[in-house]
């Protein structure tokens, strides 16, 4: 069966400076799946995605986006909440609106892109409120808008459930598998929560001693590799069964 490659990287090294940061890395990334990527802090998963989105060049091997994604115009992308800082009063509309910069849109697809990001995510009534005033659940809704108003076909989010409580980490994370379901966008998360990982994702990439490993779910969130990765003992992993 043929597979829809979005992206793929072959012998890839990634690093800032003189510092390398991945190295060696394989991996074949196709539409529709749901990836998790995991590891410790420092371990690469962020500069993957930098790297993804032309932030930072490879210092060697071959990062390729294929197809519609090559001119990165249907990458959405939803940074750490904490990197969001503004000076001034800002609406949750003006917010999301930013997303489209860059994008040839007319005023009324911009706004109809706009109303479907706001009201897929849950915030439509939310639209002319200060983003500075919503809860943390809310905040993080907005930027994943921010992300959707580009219509995107992959979806980069980086820690995205970072400091929320457990109700609003769980009814993003539902966001997000209904997204993936019924847009059939391809999704690739950062998080260090392995339980999530196991609840939701078809893939997960594991970062760990400066390369990554990465398959199906059920493949990489087993007992030796996820011990390997993370120092978890095998007893403590049993609540990772799905």
């Amino acid at each position: 069966m043929n597979r829809d490659v979005v992206l793929a990287a072959r012998d890839l090294e990634l690093g800032y400076a003189r510092r390398s940061v991945l190295r060696g890395v394989c991996l074949e990334i196709c539409a529709g799946e749901f990836w998790f990527l995991l590891g410790p802090n420092g371990s690469g998963k962020t500069t993957l995605l930098k790297a993804i989105l032309g932030q930072i060049t490879p210092r060697a091997g071959s990062l390729q986006l294929h197809g519609e994604h090559a001119a990165r115009e249907r990458i959405g992308f939803t940074p750490q909440r904490r990197e969001i800082e503004l000076a001034l009063p800002t609406t949750l509309r003006e917010l999301v609106s930013l997303g489209a910069v860059g994008l040839s849109l007319g005023a009324e697809q911009r706004a109809q892109r706009l109303a479907w990001s706001l009201e897929r995510v849950g915030i439509a009534h939310l639209a002319d409120a200060d983003f500075r005033a919503l809860s943390g659940g809310q905040r993080q809704r907005a930027l994943l808008a921010r992300a959707l108003i580009r219509r995107p076909r992959l979806l980069l989010l980086d820690e995205p459930t970072e400091g929320l409580d457990v109700s609003s980490e769980d009814a993003l994370l539902r966001t997000l598998a209904e997204l993936h379901r019924d847009e059939h966008v391809t999704l690739l998360l950062v998080t260090h929560k392995l339980k999530l990982a196991a609840r939701f994702a078809s893939h997960v990439a594991l970062f760990y001693d400066g390369t990554l490993r990465g398959g199906p779910r059920d493949e990489m969130v087993s007992a030796s590799i996820v011990e390997r990765a993370f120092g978890v003992p095998r007893e403590l992993l049993e609540d990772l069964r799905v």
